[in-house]
């Protein structure tokens, strides 16, 4: 069976309109949509019944910019042409890799579990944090490692060309690049108490430093003259969808420019969340100073008319 049976053969002209009008659900991802923004929603419902607050900002965070971007890329029309046109599977990569995962980080799902869960879970999720392996695997120096290597090992194994064939391995993919994407930016970004947290001075270079290997990578897919995932994308081409689909290789290295440029778009979204975030951790650090100041003040003109 031809790899490039995946696709549906009946597929019309992509167009940009095709994204919002087009629509399939693949069961994996409907399914994790849903329980997770449902689990997520269920906890802010036990806060407000407690009548504790808890900010709108993380909920939309959360359930609409993550998760519905998560359904977004792999239900809406870039879903039903990933395994067509390779620009379309780099936008819908793009999305999954850093845009779902900054926003699930703000959304702090961790902080609002330890607040709902009952003693026992919230137990467990506590020594879940303070493991060695979740040590391990938010250690900034891993999770860069495997935050730069993994789109390189992912274009340039066997890994891309399986993802085409196979549904399952297809799905995984998926899963695989909002996994990763989360190790790397949930300590750097994220509002959660997770190991591996660095100063602010170390966040901002970590995040400078993921720009080059998008850029470069993007810049080789530009420039490469053999095909990723050769084999699907030429049949494609001589079947029902060969009238209207763009040259095999046209079509890569637009997906390279697309891996380039929003890589660098996505990457200053980055940097103006982390000013923002550091801005206001000062002002904190500011207020507390100022507290402990006016406490010390205050203990020693006691002193003094104790005297």
């Amino acid at each position: 069976m031809s790899a490039a049976l995946q696709s549906d053969p009946n597929l019309e002209r992509f167009t940009v309109g095709r994204v919002f009008t087009d629509w399939g659900i693949d069961p994996l991802p409907f399914v994790l949509t849903i329980w997770i923004a449902g689990l997520y929603l269920v906890g802010v419902a036990v806060l407000r019944r407690r009548g504790d607050a808890w900010p709108i900002g993380r909920t939309l965070a959360f359930v609409v910019a993550g998760m519905g971007s998560f359904f977004f890329a792999t239900a809406s029309g870039i879903g039903r042409y990933d395994t067509t046109l390779i620009s379309v599977h780099m936008v819908q990569h793009m999305i999954l890799s850093m845009l779902v995962p900054l926003s699930l980080a703000l959304g702090a799902p961790v902080t609002l579990a330890l607040r709902t869960l009952p003693p026992r879970p919230r137990r467990w999720l506590l020594a879940v944090l303070h493991s060695r392996v979740a040590k391990v695997l938010s250690s900034p120096p891993l999770t860069f490692l495997l935050y730069a290597i993994s789109p390189w090992a992912l274009y340039f194994s066997g890994w891309y060309a399986a993802s085409l064939a196979s549904p399952f391995v297809h799905e995984m993919m998926h899963v695989h690049l909002v996994t990763v994407g989360a190790l790397f930016f949930w300590p750097l970004m994220g509002i959660d108490p997770l190991p591996g947290r660095v100063g602010y001075p170390f966040r901002v270079l970590l995040t400078v430093m993921t720009l080059p290997f998008h850029a470069f990578l993007g810049v080789t897919i530009m420039g490469q003259t053999t095909l990723l995932g050769e084999e699907h994308y030429l049949a494609l081409r001589e079947g029902p969808m060969a009238s209207w689909l763009p040259s095999a290789l046209e079509d890569q290295h637009l997906a390279g420019g697309i891996l380039w440029g929003a890589g660098d778009l996505i990457g200053l979204v980055f940097f103006v969340v982390l000013f923002v975030q550091w801005v206001r951790s000062s002002m904190k650090e500011a207020v507390r100073e100022d507290r402990r100041l006016d406490l010390m003040e205050a203990r020693a003109a006691r002193a003094d008319r104790e005297g």
